[in-house]
């Protein structure tokens, strides 16, 4: 159970949201449209593309660097999904056997270069989400997605399906606590006990969210997501913007890596 708490503890978020840095007071939907087109132009990479695509690691490191940012808990996020990923990408070298890349006596084929191409796009795009919802918070980040277009019905649903998570977790340690101390070895129970646990936390999570949302409704909520501080973009958002999207271009149109590696050469 302390193994489950320590990786799915999603209020840490929350948590990083509020701190103040100089990139936790940049405009929310500044983050929201940069990001999106780090996104953009990962995706938009060859599949056999591997060296082109390191420079753009800059990106999300600046910013946990710059929002202070711990790094252990964001890539023990990342690690919960990378499954998916090596899934994804996994039949590669099986279906792709043609030699791409000569290392020596060593052939690699496009399967494993592809391979490789895709848990990097992973580990990239799956960071830069991570480090735009711990510098915003769910609050701002559904905020800022409402005041650039995004239908109010979606922002709220994205806004609750986060918060349930909270009463999920919560009920689920609960039960947990409660298997734990009724049984000498949890860990023994046959599976036929874990499918009735499960029953009996939809239908606690589902009456207790129903509890919240009434007090909710008790306290005024209309549908309308506000934050504490609201913020306008300045002059910082856009140097920002600006700056980062011409770094994306130019990583995309040239390969930075190997012309880095050609004026070392020369230097040398």
């Amino acid at each position: 159970m302390a193994v489950l708490a320590h990786y799915f503890e999603v209020g840490r978020m929350d948590e990083l949201g509020r701190m103040q840095s100089p990139i936790h007071r940049l405009d929310a939907r500044t983050l929201i449209v940069t990001t999106a087109i780090f996104l953009v132009v990962v995706m938009s990479f060859p599949r056999y593309e591997i060296s082109a695509l390191m420079p753009l690691f800059l990106y999300p490191c600046v910013l946990i660097a710059r929002a202070g940012l711990p790094v252990g808990y964001l890539l023990r996020k990342v690690a919960l999904a990378a499954p998916f990923a090596i899934f994804v990408g996994l039949f590669n070298p099986l279906l792709d056997r043609h030699p791409v890349v000569q290392i020596g006596t060593l052939a690699l084929s496009g399967g494993w270069i592809s391979f490789a191409s895709i848990l990097l796009r992973f580990f990239l795009t799956v960071t830069a989400a991570l480090v735009l919802v711990c510098c915003t918070g769910i609050q701002r980040l559904c905020a800022g997605l409402e005041q650039l277009g995004l239908p109010r019905v979606l922002a709220v649903q994205i806004l609750f399906l986060y918060r349930y998570f909270f009463v999920i977790g919560d009920e689920g340690a609960r039960m947990l606590r409660s298997v734990a101390i009724r049984s000498a070895d949890a860990q023994a129970l046959p599976w036929r006990i874990y499918g009735t646990l499960a029953g009996h936390l939809l239908l606690r999570a589902m009456d207790r969210a129903n509890r919240i949302y009434r007090a909710m409704l008790a306290r005024g909520f209309d549908g309308e997501v506000r934050v504490l501080r609201p913020t306008t973009p300045g002059w910082r958002d856009a140097v920002f913007a600006a700056g980062w999207t011409l770094y994306f271009v130019a990583a995309r149109h040239w390969n930075l890596a190997e012309l880095a590696g050609r004026v070392l050469d020369c230097r040398l």
